[in-house]
């Protein structure tokens, strides 16, 4: 009997044994079908919870980019809709915000069609500019490349699912967010060996924004305030504000505006509109974490380069497009380009159709370089040099800056304005070419237009711009030379 007890005892156990091997392989990757240790299973959570967090902020960076710059803007100038701040003596380095250019007029606001309806802006003629959303998905290129093609002309900006009269005679565009960003460019002219600002700044003054249904008598005079030489932070946050100036977004903007399951990975974090955001004091650790690491990982993704260098705009050169050949709203051929729209918006802003597109002499194009002509990331201390050959191909103009590599911010030095561009008189070469210089400190015998300042030991990056950028650029008759280190 006992023999017979254990025959039949070993019998099951490799039955058990059997079974165990004979089942399903999620159950046999996770615990043989058991629930976790009550300590995997918070760890767990924890970790899906700090990686939803780092998708959020990526996804949504577009947003706080320019909501950084609005909340740094009416600090200072005050909000409303005909407050247009404009940088009448130039942008410098003494304003964080992400890839300025110091070589046009900015002006710059934002748009509020939640608390004042459809707003009417009549443009000037001639600017480069555009309207976005607060997701910076542009709703319309304005001049050359926009409906009014530089002659100016009236835009009406309708809110979300608007629904009301749509009367005739205007460019007329319809936002997804109630929040709207305001971009103008305008054009110096040539002075005595210098820009010009003065033309630009009385273009960009004839804007007029107003409600379209407001009586002339109780439309708000237009306030211009001089924006150039006062300390602004017009970066987003770097903290947890981030999110909670997130989740005042959510709150304003309808839910039309965050499509479904973007608004489910915000709701995974805690971030529902019109509910009250309570992280734990372990979720704020990881909130905490993920403003820290996501934009160490955006740097890595713009330090290492594409796998598939597409990024490059020539097969001999170091320079590379913000685009990587995309469209201006991130698309590629096949899917939505979510690493490089996160990557875009760390250390720039604003993204419209006139910037990708190829257009013959009215378009503008961006090629940049971080590396030299080695493949070297450059170095402030030490000193470089760009060859530019004869006759860019810029029909308005051309500007050279260098950028911090982090977020797009100028390099601040005694030399305010890092940058030069093609209304200097910088002496050319027998041949026609132009040398640039960069380093900390100003070689012998170069002019002060032709060098721009770096600050030593912290890497940075050189831009080249060409407004109304020529068929010499697209068929590649004429390229910029590499960035060389020199002695």
């Amino acid at each position: 009997m006992s023999r017979f007890i254990q025959t039949v005892g070993l019998i099951l156990i490799l039955a058990a044994q059997a079974a165990a091997q004979n089942i399903p392989p999620l159950m046999k990757q996770i615990n043989n079908g058991n629930w976790l240790d009550q300590k995997d299973a918070e760890s767990f959570r924890d970790e899906l919870f700090y990686q939803r967090a780092c998708q959020v902020y990526m996804s949504m960076l577009p947003a706080l980019n320019v909501i950084g710059m609005k909340d740094g803007s009416e600090k200072e100038f005050g909000a409303g809709y005909n407050v247009l701040p404009i940088w009448k003596d130039r942008m410098d380095s003494r304003c964080w915000v992400p890839t300025p250019n110091a070589d046009v007029i900015y002006s710059m606001s934002y748009l509020d069609l939640k608390q004042d309806g459809p707003l009417v802006v009549a443009a000037p003629p001639n600017v480069i500019g555009m309207f976005t959303d607060f997701f910076q998905r542009t709703l319309t290129d304005v001049g050359a490349i926009g409906p009014d093609r530089a002659r100016g002309g009236l835009y009406l900006i309708l809110p979300p699912n608007y629904d009301g009269p749509r009367p005739a005679g205007y460019f007329t565009v319809q936002s997804s967010t109630y929040n709207v960003f305001l971009f103008f460019r305008t054009v110096m002219a040539k002075g005595d060996g210098k820009p010009d600002p003065k033309p630009a700044v009385a273009n960009a003054e004839q804007t007029r924004v107003y409600p379209l249904w407001a009586p002339e008598k109780d439309v708000k005079p237009m306030q211009f305030p001089n924006a150039s030489g006062k300390r602004l932070n017009m970066m987003y946050p770097v903290d947890n504000s981030y999110w909670t100036k997130l989740k005042e977004f959510v709150d304003y903007e309808p839910i039309s505006a965050i499509d479904m399951r973007e608004r489910g990975a915000l709701a995974a974090i805690g971030i529902i509109k019109g509910q009250p955001f309570k992280p734990t004091e372990r979720e704020q650790e990881l909130l905490k974490k993920a403003v820290e690491n996501t934009p160490k990982m955006l740097l890595a993704l713009r330090q290492l380069g594409r796998p598939d260098g597409r990024q490059l705009y020539y097969k001999d050169r170091q320079y590379e497009n913000a685009w990587s050949g995309a469209t201006s709203e991130d698309f590629q051929e096949s899917y939505f380009d979510v690493n490089l729209q996160a990557a875009y918006y760390q250390y720039v802003y604003s993204s419209a159709p006139a910037m990708a597109m190829r257009t013959i002499n009215a378009g503008s194009k961006y090629p940049f370089t971080t590396r030299d002509a080695k493949g070297e990331h450059m170095n402030g201390s030490n000193t470089y040099k760009l060859h530019m050959p004869p006759n860019p191909p810029a029909a308005l103009f051309w500007a050279v800056t260098a950028y911090n590599v982090t977020d797009g911010t100028m390099p601040e030095t005694d030399q305010l304005m890092p940058s030069t561009n093609g209304y200097y008189d910088i002496p050319k070469n027998p041949d026609g070419s132009i040398d640039i210089w960069f380093g900390p400190k100003k070689p012998d015998g170069v002019a002060d237009a032709a060098f721009i300042k770096t600050v030593p030991n912290r890497n940075f990056l050189v831009a080249l711009r060409l407004y109304g950028s020529g068929i010499e650029f697209y068929d590649q008759t004429w390229k910029p030379d590499d960035v060389v280190k020199v002695k």
